[in-house]
């Protein structure tokens, strides 16, 4: 199966965060306070994939508070924090909303993600995966983690759904 035929039946993406949503940097204040940057067009690339109807997720093994707020200014409601068994908690979400695995969209970097990128029917790697996150993915984007790699992800989806030109009408007229 090619990768257009693999992002048609895709109704939920499921992203790690540390490395996927952020370059894998992980910043602390004089205080403790822990500080991660997200890339402005992977949020509105997860925007778009919601106005579009699609499902959106996170699922990392870290727990951090940036890490909800991120989330509730995007409204994902999909949030699991400190999944250590990511694939587990991938199933978890994939019964919870009664989908298939063909159905769901997994974007990761590193080696806790490895099983979920091979679970998944569409398995992405960030550009700066670990070798073999991009060797079992189905597709490894041009872009790095925290730098548009989960937008261009949704872009990709999007487009093989032939829904990209809808979403650009609303932006061109």
């Amino acid at each position: 199966m090619n990768l257009a035929e693999r992002s048609q039946a895709i109704e939920l993406i499921l992203s790690d965060v540390d490395g996927v949503l952020t370059d894998g940097s992980i910043i602390f204040d004089n205080e403790g306070i822990e500080i991660k940057r997200f890339h402005i067009r992977d949020g509105m690339g997860i925007k778009l994939w919601q106005r579009a109807g699609g499902k959106f997720g996170l699922v990392t093994g870290r727990s951090s508070h940036i890490v909800n707020v991120r989330a509730s200014e995007l409204g994902i409601g999909l949030v699991r924090q400190g999944a250590e068994q990511k694939l587990a908690a991938v199933r978890e979400i994939v019964a919870e909303l009664r989908l298939a695995p063909e159905q769901i969209c997994y974007i990761g970097d590193d080696l806790p993600d490895l099983a979920a990128v091979r679970f998944a029917g569409l398995g992405v790697a960030v550009a700066d995966a670990c070798e073999e996150v991009r060797k079992a993915a189905d597709y490894a984007t041009t872009l790095p983690g925290g730098h548009g790699a989960v937008r261009e992800t949704i872009e990709l989806v999007l487009k093989s759904q032939q829904r990209w030109d809808d979403i650009l009408q609303q932006y061109d007229a």
